[in-house]
């Protein structure tokens, strides 16, 4: 059973390395902060959630396996609510995405930047 249980741990524990490191790349690579920060986001919860469960499984059950399950459920909360805060800050503030189709598909709640006039 403590094999098994390694295993697992160990599984976790390098997928939520693997998806922090694909995390990163993405980070560097994506053309906007739109896409920046879905990648920073998937980093945050899914490449951290991944590594605590592994340390969690790791741990025997004590006030460390406790610790680490408190701040699991902490991150899974702030992280995509940070997210959210910081993309509507720029959605609202003017930032457009890089776009490969026309600006035409522009949604119909969104107005053009260039067509508003000030009261």
């Amino acid at each position: 059973m403590a094999i098994l249980l390694d295993l697992l741990s160990w599984i976790l524990l390098v997928s939520g390395g693997a998806l922090v490191v694909i995390g990163g790349i993405g980070i560097i690579r994506f053309p906007d902060v739109f896409t920046r920060s879905h990648a920073a986001g998937v980093t945050d919860t899914g490449g951290a959630g991944l590594i605590l469960i592994g340390l969690m499984l790791q741990g025997e059950p004590s006030l460390i396996t406790v610790k680490l399950a408190l701040i699991l459920i902490f991150i899974f909360f702030t992280s995509p609510t940070a997210t959210f805060a910081l993309i509507h800050t720029a959605y609202i503030s003017g930032e457009a995405p890089k776009l490969d189709h026309n600006l035409r598909d522009r949604p119909a709640n969104r107005p053009n930047r260039a067509e508003e006039t000030d009261p």
